[in-house]
């Protein structure tokens, strides 16, 4: 008689690559979701079959995404999914904070969170699907790079050759996930953090501001209070996207995790609803949406010195942040959009019959 299975042991790479077979239709995410791994296992249980373990540290591997020409690049967290197509170009490095401003590709990069990398290669209906992909130290996706019909395919050699591991396994150690950080603040410093916020010259201040009063983004909004920040009703992100696209207002949609954030700035245009998914569905941009995973908005103003900065911003029940939205910044730099500030003022607010 065989042993019974240990239900609290991890599947092996053999039945992970069972399961991938059995479910072609499954997305990686909520396949590894049911298995109870992470998404990267679900890659690395593939080592040696279409996919190649290599270099994961940005400094390595994204100038080295400039030789695929146009490519989908693709940014999410748990809520909401980025995809922008352009080219890696640009590439700035940093120890804490890299960026790569090149137009349409416009990302900052948290390398310590680029842990592991693979270069995938799939066949599909219509010939191989070639697609480079990151992950953090507990195996979460932080950034993606797909190649599109036009991308250039001497320049993905390129890349694997250059930067592979020959000697990587197909049932890697990961760390365990961290939890998301609880809204931090403490009243009593409600009027210090007010009166340093209203000194602000530039919003890149907040965080440290908040960091030194020992509070993070969420439990500063929390105490703030107007003008600096609102809580809206949970439905105001949903109506605002509905409202960019209406007027073609131009904003900019920040959309990250602990390893990357993706910036898209310009006009939105088509929205496709899809059950709880809202979907921005536009050439070159698409945005999905898990409107029933937004929990808290606020409408949030940082002082600055080319004007106020005026943000809509989505929280998860956690206190995870979903996404951020900002008026498209002006060729003079200015930082206040009236178009997107009168769209904002518009927004219903959270009652606090709603809010208890």
């Amino acid at each position: 008689m065989a042993a019974p299975q240990d239900t609290n042991r991890p599947p092996t790479p053999a039945a992970i690559r069972d399961a991938i077979r059995d479910n072609p239709k499954t997305r990686a995410r909520d396949l590894a979701a049911s298995l109870g791994v992470p998404e990267a296992a679900l890659v690395a249980a593939r080592v040696g079959q279409g996919v190649r373990a290599i270099a994961a540290h940005p400094d390595r591997l994204v100038p080295a995404l400039t030789f695929l020409g146009e490519v989908m690049a693709l940014t999410r967290n748990d809520s909401v999914v980025s995809e922008k197509v352009g080219v890696y170009d640009n590439y700035e490095p940093g120890a804490h904070a890299a960026l790569v401003l090149n137009g349409a590709i416009d990302l900052r990069i948290f390398p310590r969170h680029w842990v592991s990398a693979y270069a995938v290669e799939t066949e599909g209906e219509t010939g191989p699907r070639r697609s480079i992909q990151v992950f953090d130290a507990a195996g979460d996706a932080v950034h993606k790079v797909h190649l599109r019909d036009g991308s250039d395919v001497g320049g993905w050699q390129a890349l694997v050759s250059s930067l592979a591991f020959d000697d990587a396994t197909d049932a890697p150690d990961f760390a365990p996930r961290q939890p998301p950080e609880v809204p931090k603040a403490d009243p009593a410093r409600a009027p210090v953090l007010r009166e340093e916020w209203r000194r602000m010259t530039d919003s890149h201040q907040f965080m440290r501001l908040t960091s030194r009063l020992r509070m993070n983004r969420l439990g500063a909004y929390r105490i703030a209070g107007a003008p600096f920040a609102e809580e809206l009703d949970p439905g105001a992100l949903d109506a605002m996207l509905v409202a960019l696209s209406r007027e073609r207002v131009p904003a900019m949609v920040f959309v990250g995790n602990r390893g990357c954030i993706q910036i898209h700035s310009g006009p939105i245009h088509r929205m496709v609803e899809t059950g709880p998914w809202q979907n921005v569905m536009d050439p070159g941009f698409n945005l999905h949406l898990r409107r029933d995973r937004v929990a808290e908005v606020w409408q949030v103003e940082k002082p600055t010195r080319r004007g106020p900065a005026i943000s809509i911003e989505a929280f998860t029940a956690d206190g995870d942040l979903i996404l951020q939205l900002f008026g498209h910044r002006l060729k003079d730099g200015t930082d206040h959009v009236p178009d997107f500030a009168r769209l904002a003022a518009g927004l219903e607010r959270r009652t606090t019959a709603a809010a208890e």
